[in-house]
């Protein structure tokens, strides 16, 4: 069975999606590839920003649940994405540009031997830049060419994710026993686990939490994280792996940009693992990637109740000239 190649994604949750699109856009420079709704609940909008070309392992997508209360961090939750930079000097860049956009963030910080900076949007969500300096393993996407950060700044991909957990030795024997993963180091209360190639783009940070009461998912929380395969038929190895574990799972689910397969690992930890293809560049050109209301062709049918009961958002962005700041 072919083994797991990385993040594929992080699909978190917002309060707004106009003011998640503007954060994202404006203050973080990545492209939204798809302007899509939540496949099971399509009265809710479902944004995938990403790299240049919506590359699997780039993107972190949000829902915007209508009524969700704001959820509240703890142990048992996927609780940080992180995004990877080019470079120590870039992390330096991104600290002004924080400072100047009051943007809530900590410093740059050491963990793991690399740059690290850790910051807040307006709903709480919990994200981290982390430097590829000295990375090696997985490689990084491209940066939105035409977006408003330098291009030797600019994030190219997904960095760590960090879950919290208050039973560690169980999480440690799954991630290692099931999914694959070796602990290669710790540091304090932190477990570093990497899985394939290596490297940023392959790493998952597990803290061990007994102190925080359990997190409650809302607005502002991470709804699962994404780990790649190559195509469904290690998706279907995959599948027929997490049972024999005793595992439930989804079974396969096509969700037309990817394939799916979804399975709660831990109390409150829902991971998916999902195909490589075929992508986000099958139903729009590359130059207008989420300015329309994308749909699959089994909600297509739907268009008009569905534009009917989702809100128009603006999110053309090929007309406007972003200066480099």
């Amino acid at each position: 069975m072919k083994g797991l190649k990385g993040i594929h994604h992080v699909t978190a949750i917002t309060s707004s999606a106009e003011k998640n699109y503007e954060f994202f856009t404006f203050v973080l420079g990545m492209r939204l590839v798809k302007k899509t709704v939540n496949q099971d609940d399509i009265r809710t909008y479902h944004l995938f920003f990403a790299d240049d070309e919506g590359n699997a392992g780039t993107d972190m997508t949000f829902f915007d649940f209508p009524g969700i209360p704001k959820g509240h961090h703890g142990t048992n939750e996927i609780f940080k994405t992180a995004f990877r930079v080019p470079s120590d000097a870039a992390l330096d860049y991104w600290e002004k540009r924080f400072d100047r956009l009051e943007v809530k963030h900590t410093g740059i910080k050491d963990q793991f031997g690399k740059k690290v900076l850790n910051f807040v949007d307006f709903d709480d969500q919990q994200y981290q830049l982390i430097s590829d300096e000295n990375n090696k393993g997985v490689a990084a996407g491209t940066p939105w060419q035409k977006g408003p950060i330098p291009l030797e700044f600019a994030i190219t991909g997904l960095g760590p994710i960090h879950v919290r957990i208050a039973q560690f030795e169980y999480f440690k024997e799954m991630m290692e026993r099931v999914l694959l993963f070796k602990e290669i180091a710790h540091e304090g209360s932190l477990h570093l686990f990497e899985v394939g190639e290596g490297g940023n783009g392959a790493q998952v940070v597990v803290e061990y939490n007994t102190m925080l009461p359990p997190a409650q998912q809302g607005y502002g929380t991470v709804h699962h994280a994404a780990f790649r395969v190559d195509d469904r038929e290690v998706l279907n190895d995959w599948d027929q792996h997490m049972r024999g574990f005793g595992f439930q799972t989804s079974g396969f689910v096509d969700r037309f940009f990817f394939g799916s397969l979804y399975c709660r690992v831990a109390p409150q930890i829902l991971f998916e693992f999902a195909t490589d293809g075929p992508g986000f560049m099958g139903d729009e050109p590359y130059e207008t990637l989420g300015e329309k209301l994308s749909l699959p062709p089994f909600l297509e049918s739907k268009r008009e109740q569905i534009e009917s009961m989702v809100r128009p958002i603006d999110t053309v962005r090929s007309t406007i000239d972003f200066k480099k700041e």
